[in-house]
């Protein structure tokens, strides 16, 4: 064969190479970059999810948290109509069932309903979990510790709107930063949520992933992408239990109010016509017992911390131990009362 014929052929032969070899690394090319796309894709959804359980948990959480300061500050009007019952009993001894009511403290009712007031007044001012985070922390104890004093001196009871809020995160880190404490950010600690929304009601884990940017290498885009998921379905399976257990605990909570706003309706018409104990007839009386009872339950369970705090990057453990026994007693007040 004749050599430009041969060198024609090879030629030939080594265009139809390069050109394989090109459409080769162009399908490599287009697999790898179609794989971090889809890592990118995939990643920005699980994001989306974990922040629509975060939206759920957190809505949640405000529920709770304010449905029991409601409760707290309508325990004024009940200490009122309670106080006006001559002759009354100390209401020490009432035991229905399995339910015993706590000892009576009209102390603990009135610092209870003037906090909750006080927290009530700043939930208008103040972030999305806020009251999700008094529910975590406990609504009963949070109201308390809002009749503390602010560091500019004055009774925080006094404030109103965030400033009243802001002054009690404030006192419940410790008082101000200038004075030496730890100022809102540690009392937003403490509360296990406020300011700071659902992030501290999960913990300390790492769960922020809206600002994270995949690498451009498929490989390592695609076992990023898998960590992250990881990560965010564990946040997202705690969600979903925290909303449940808020939930179950939010319907027991109303359970038991229902019963409490009618028999506090009855006191308050039975007080129309006479004020004395041994004027009350048996249904009466049973009318305030069965209230007395319900106001015991209900300061019990607004004392319930839904939510414990965790140290280091861990997940914050959900309060099931004091959860399913409040709603325990709940049931059995609610029970007894219907018999």
């Amino acid at each position: 064969m004749p050599l430009p014929i041969i060198l024609a052929v090879g030629a030939a032969i080594a265009g139809a190479s390069g050109v394989g070899a090109g459409i080769s690394g162009g399908v490599k090319m287009k697999i790898a970059n179609d794989k971090v796309k889809e890592a990118t894709e995939r990643d920005k959804n699980n994001v989306a999810r974990m922040e629509r359980k975060q939206n759920e948990a957190t809505s949640t959480m405000d529920r709770v948290g304010r449905k029991e300061l409601e409760i707290l500050k309508s325990f004024e009007k009940f200490q009122d109509l309670i106080e006006r019952i001559q002759n009354r009993p100390d209401f020490k001894q009432i035991h229905r069932n399995n339910v015993t009511i706590p000892q009576y403290n009209p102390e603990d009712i009135k610092n209870a309903h003037v906090g909750a007031a006080v927290l009530l007044g700043g939930l208008g001012g103040a972030a999305v979990g806020t009251a999700g985070g008094f529910a975590a922390a406990g609504a009963t104890t949070a109201a308390v510790m809002a009749l503390g004093t602010a560091s500019t001196g004055t009774a925080i009871a006094s404030l109103s709107g965030a400033a009243a809020t802001n002054a009690t995160l404030a006192a419940l880190g410790g008082g101000a930063v200038a004075a030496g404490g730890g100022g809102m950010a540690l009392g937003t600690a403490v509360l296990g949520g406020a300011t700071l929304g659902i992030g501290l009601l999960v913990g300390g884990i790492i769960f922020n992933f809206t600002g994270r940017k995949l690498s451009n290498k498929a490989d390592k885009a695609w076992e990023q992408m898998q960590e992250n998921e990881k990560e965010i379905n564990k946040v997202v399976d705690y969600l979903n239990k925290l909303s449940s257990a808020a939930n179950g605990f939010y319907s027991s909570l109303k359970s038991v109010e229902r019963i409490y706003r009618s028999h506090l309706e009855k006191l308050e018409e039975i007080e129309k016509h006479k004020v004395n104990w041994n004027d009350f007839t048996p249904e009466e009386k049973l009318c305030v017992e069965n209230l007395v009872l319900a106001v015991g339950v209900l300061y019990q369970m607004c004392k319930v911390q839904l939510v414990l705090k965790t140290s280091g990057k861990q997940l914050n453990q959900i309060n099931y131990s004091e959860i399913n026994k409040a709603k325990k007693n709940a049931s059995e007040f609610v029970n007894s009362v219907n018999d």
